[in-house]
């Protein structure tokens, strides 16, 4: 369905060649009223005699991406043309272009080129209010404005936006209209109106938290060069730092590992008191056997050194260059058959042995015990 809005022009201002270029706010959110026949005209939902339908327009309709854009290089005409603007009429209609479009709090505001001179001075004589001319789908129903109005139906959804024109009154108010002042909207190409106009229009762009002067399109490239290069140098020694950091966490997880085995290994080396027990009899028995084969050794030599001062005083020159392997094997065979010292078992098998002038020394000691006895009580003479 064709539907044409009210708006009013806003801040127009005069640009190089006499044009005029305006900022509009377009369309608005909420209720719009048309006539039963202008919604219903077959009578197919019972309106079309309705005086008054209230139709709602709710935000996901007004400022949809696809709706807002298909406005965008329309022509403005000068009241609403008998039938939509096409190539082949449009030389007959255009008075001007829709340059932009953006949103304004609860408005569309479009920015708009007047280039017709005829439009321009009707606009100065007072004719500033403007109307939408799209098509839209629409629902009928019982539907809720945000204020609580009821309304009988709502566009479901804008599909083609064909024209802005200039009116004297429209349906979205008196607040759509063409006003003192002027603001570029940020869909109007800005070299388009650098060229047109006598004071230079600045533009900005934020780009990663910098501001950056776009109405000079060279510098606005080299500058916005200098920071995407800036950016990525960032982000590769960003990645570089990460990839390190996960380096140093798998080195730290590795140590720590390493770390978790020598204790544990340390803690497995420590020999028990049983370990020592035996390592000290087998110690002793080593020393024995060397003392019963005759061998001399260092009080503070080790098992190892025992061994291999016994095979060396044994074997001679030809145990010089063997191993600890091989001196332990002939350390085992030469000591085989010796017996280590037990002087309890020889005082069983020899009985208690004398000195061979033993019997002598106890008679004369028993003899001198005697004596000391028989003079103990005899006086001592004083001296």
């Amino acid at each position: 369905m064709l539907f044409t809005d009210r708006l009013t022009l806003d801040a127009p201002k005069k640009v190089q060649g006499g044009f005029l270029a305006v900022r509009a706010k377009a369309a608005r959110t909420g209720v719009y009223q048309y006539t039963g026949r202008e919604v219903d005209p077959d009578n197919k939902h019972g309106l079309r005699d309705t005086a008054v339908v209230n139709v709602l327009r709710d935000e996901a309709t007004v400022f949809d991406t696809a709706a807002v854009q298909s406005f965008i290089g329309k022509p403005v005409t000068d009241d609403h043309p008998h039938e939509s603007v096409t190539s082949s009429n449009w030389r007959d209609h255009a008075r001007g272009t829709i340059m932009g479009a953006m949103r304004d709090g609860e408005y569309l505001a479009f920015d708009l080129l007047l280039m017709d001179q005829s439009t321009i001075d009707k606009v100065n004589a007072g004719k500033r209010e403007l109307s939408n001319g799209y098509v839209a789908d629409i629902e009928f129903g019982d539907f809720k404005a945000a204020d609580g109005t009821a309304c009988q139906a709502r566009q479901s959804r804008i599909t083609d936006g064909n024209h802005v024109a200039l009116v004297k009154y429209g349906r979205a108010g008196g607040d759509c209209a063409i006003k003192d002042g002027f603001a570029l909207c940020d869909a109007l190409p800005s070299h388009f109106l650098d060229g047109l106009t006598k004071e230079k229009l600045v533009k900005t762009m934020l780009i990663d938290g910098l501001t950056v002067d776009i109405s000079n399109a060279d510098t606005a490239e080299k500058t916005i060069t200098t920071i995407l290069a800036a950016r990525d140098a960032a982000n590769v020694k960003v990645t570089d730092l990460e990839t390190k950091v996960a380096t140093l966490t798998t080195e730290g997880a590795t140590k720590d590992a390493q770390i978790q085995t020598l204790e544990q290994q340390a803690k497995d080396a420590k020999p028990t008191a049983a370990q020592l027990r035996d390592a000290a009899k087998a110690y002793a028995l080593v020393c024995d056997k060397a003392k019963a084969l005759g061998v001399q050794f260092a009080e503070d030599a080790d098992a190892d050194a025992i061994m291999k001062a016994v095979v060396d005083a044994k074997m001679g020159d030809a145990a010089k260059d063997w191993s600890a392997d091989q001196v332990a094997a002939s350390f085992a065979v030469l000591s085989k058959d010796a017996a280590p010292a037990d002087p309890l078992r020889e005082v069983f098998r020899d009985g208690i042995r004398q000195p061979a002038n033993g019997a002598k020394a106890v008679d004369s000691q028993r003899r001198r015990w005697l004596a000391d006895k028989a003079n103990a009580h005899r006086i001592q003479p004083r001296a």
